[in-house]
């Protein structure tokens, strides 16, 4: 595991979901944790509606000044800045999945770069429009690295229609996830799947979550 990890995918693609279950992972390991909210894409869906669920699990959590309201303002913390120049915590940032996401993070970019301990994780959801097949996946990641300024380096498999995820959708997509990664030269590092979803698929490559609470 990596100091710094960021989740980065397409509107629908599940990364805050992600960001969040990683962060109460990486505190169950016994690490010092904080998750930062830089998606200035998505007003409505932020990681911040966890906060108090994480913060009572002793997860630091810095926000966008107007989460959970209607106005959203691509203005970024300052906290963040001392988060990714910080070695005393394991820092999880759910990233914006366009070019406006990928284009705030560039300026943190020199100081992922200088401590070099970092995880740029593309998410990838099959089911959503953008992302239907290997091509349009393939175009996304690059579009993003090329926005940020910071190169991938894995995969997440994370393809679901929410609830009405089954394991069948899974196993199908999957195939799609390990052609991605042959084709964009990265390593496919887990596949994502809800609790209640785990025991039918029976896979070593699994990484559990349960759903992010809506809290506001």
């Amino acid at each position: 595991m990596k100091r710094v990890t960021l989740f980065c995918g397409h509107y629908g693609s599940g990364k805050t979901n992600l960001a969040v279950n990683w962060a109460a992972y990486l505190k169950r390991q016994g690490h010092s944790v904080a998750l930062a909210d830089i998606d200035i894409v998505n007003p409505y869906f932020r990681s911040a509606d966890s906060r108090r669920a994480l913060e009572e699990q002793g997860v630091e959590v810095i926000a966008l000044p107007f989460a959970n309201t209607n106005v959203d303002l691509p203005a970024l913390p300052q906290e963040v800045y001392g988060l990714v120049q910080r070695r005393d915590v394991y820092a999880v940032l759910d990233v914006g999945g366009d070019d406006r996401g990928a284009y705030a993070l560039g300026r943190y970019v020199p100081y992922l770069r200088e401590e070099n301990d970092y995880e740029m994780l593309f998410v990838v959801n099959f089911c959503r429009p953008l992302t239907q097949d290997v091509p349009g996946a393939l175009e996304v990641l690059r579009e993003i690295e090329g926005a940020s300024g910071l190169p991938f380096t894995g995969i997440v498999h994370n393809s679901n229609l929410g609830e009405e995820t089954t394991a069948e959708l899974i196993e199908r997509t999957t195939p799609l996830a390990s052609e991605l990664s042959e084709r964009a030269g990265l390593p496919l590092l887990f596949t994502s799947v809800r609790r209640e979803l785990a025991a039918d698929l029976r896979r070593d490559d699994l990484f559990i979550l349960d759903l992010q609470p809506k809290l506001f």
